[in-house]
């Protein structure tokens, strides 16, 4: 009997718990207002970037610490990156202050709306407004159709939105602007204040639209430019203390867009490129750090001769062109290796331990990958490894045997899916290390030509026996 009790009780504890966590989400929900709120959608790439400009104001009586962001279930798997800032100031003296944004759930989400929380810095208070800059990144968002084009066809895409801003609050006026690469517009949905001029596509103003308001638009447009996706990127960055840092990025590239369909005509390509092939790309640009050196550029075949590299005191831009070009669906792969000066890289930390400052991300300029691995190959004898990345990661540790290891060497291995260029951000490797190991090797190398070599004495012996007999 008492334990049927104390689930009772239990029971009513979490009931009551639900509905208060229920009721502060809606009381938040209600004391917040935007004011005005503008949206910017960039379809000139295959990657979307929206730009959304929130004012907010407190219209209850309790402070309010978060600001809530919704997504629609079709359109959250597609993010790649979001960015959220505080705007400080006024004009020439504006200034943005970036605040921490986390995924959260809402209990009973309509339509099963997806969320993110934007933390403020200080509690909006009663009557108190913000202005709110945001940056979300969408990949695979544009769908070709048709789905297959031939080779002089150019590449038609949809993009699938809402006219309406998708939010969990009231919004007193906004408006949102699509761009598309061009004026070659198939067409888009029209619906109340809708206006076209040039590349720009504006829905709005709309006054007083209830939270969850929604208004579903498809936008069919050409976009012509390279759908360039790598499906894997494994890159190695290998230490090493001598002062060299090797970099190997092993690439497995696809064509993203309307899969081609028919014959490749390699005259008809070359003849007539501003039609015969419009949609492909044969050229990739890699922006490579400064002071790079010993690059090399191959595939399964061999060494590919077609890609030029230009060095300057900020930066090396590699560019490559594969041995054919790519049309949609089809792929690629190849390797990509330099080695960078180890002092620009390697420092020493205030506690005495070691760390790599190295990029994140992918040097190919404006391009997705689907699965990014990042090995940090440390020197052997290197001990208690730890990775501080910006965002969220999957870290593990590998081993592995080069020449003359007796241990092996830590491998310190990063994972990420879905990364954008907005991902390339400087990221860390701590690590301790003996100067002591150094000498393994040097030690081991020499051991082992003590072995292998026959001793000079010994070999005129030989000599002089072969030639008696």
């Amino acid at each position: 009997m008492d334990a049927l009790r104390s689930l009772g009780r239990v029971i009513v504890a979490f009931w009551i718990l639900s509905h208060l966590s229920l009721l502060a989400y809606s009381s938040s929900s209600q004391d917040l207002q935007i004011l005005n709120a503008e949206r910017r959608i960039d379809l000139s790439s295959h990657i979307v970037k929206v730009f959304l400009t929130l004012k907010v104001e407190n219209t209850g009586a309790s402070p309010v610490s978060e600001v809530l962001l919704a997504f629609p279930p079709t359109q959250v798997d597609h993010i790649a990156s979001l960015k959220a800032a505080l705007t400080v100031g006024k004009k020439k003296k504006k200034s943005y202050v970036p605040l921490e944004v986390n995924p959260t759930d809402l209990p009973d989400a309509p339509n099963q709306t997806k969320y993110f929380s934007i933390s403020l810095l200080n509690p909006l208070n009663a009557g108190e407004t913000a202005t709110l800059e945001v940056l979300y990144i969408l990949t695979h968002a544009l769908e070709p159709f048709p789905a297959e084009i031939n080779q002089a066809e150019s590449q038609l895409v949809y993009y699938r939105d809402s006219a309406i801003i998708l939010s969990p609050y009231y919004i007193k006026q906004q408006t949102t602007f699509i761009r598309t690469p061009s004026t070659k517009v198939e067409s888009f949905t029209r619906v109340e204040s809708t206006n076209r001029a040039g590349t720009e596509i504006k829905y709005g103003p709309y006054k007083d639209r209830p939270a969850y308001s929604y208004s579903p638009v498809i936008v069919h447009f050409e976009n012509n430019n390279p759908f360039a996706v790598v499906e894997e990127l494994v890159r190695e960055v290998e230490i090493s203390h001598w002062g060299n840092l090797q970099i190997t990025e092993h690439y497995r590239l696809s064509h993203a867009g309307a899969r081609h369909k028919g014959v490749f005509s390699r005259v008809e390509y070359q003849s007539r490129p501003s039609s015969g092939g419009i949609s492909s790309f044969k050229h990739l640009l890699a922006r490579l750090p400064p002071r790079v050196h010993s690059v090399i550029y191959r595939d399964e075949i061999g060494n590919i001769s077609s890609s030029h590299l230009r060095i300057d005191y900020l930066k090396s831009d590699l560019e490559i062109e594969p041995r054919y070009p790519l049309f949609g669906g089809w792929k690629a792969t190849f390797v990509i290796g330099y080695g960078l000066p180890l002092e620009d890289f390697l420092f020493e930390s205030p506690d005495g331990r070691r760390y790599l400052n190295f990029t994140f991300g992918c040097p190919l300029a404006e391009t997705v990958v689907d699965k990014l691995i990042i090995k940090v190959v440390l020197p052997e004898g290197s001990k208690d490894p730890s990775a501080v990345v910006p965002f969220s990661v999957k870290q593990h540790l590998e081993t592995k045997y080069s020449y003359l290891d007796v241990a092996g060497r830590t491998v310190v291995v990063l994972e990420k899916e879905n990364v954008v260029p907005e991902h390339n951000s400087p990221f860390q490797v701590y690590y301790s290390f003996n100067p002591i190991f150094m000498l393994a090797e040097p030690l081991i190398f020499f051991d082992m030509q003590d072995i292998i070599l026959i001793p000079q004495d010994d070999y005129v012996e030989l000599r002089s026996q072969d030639a008696c007999v």
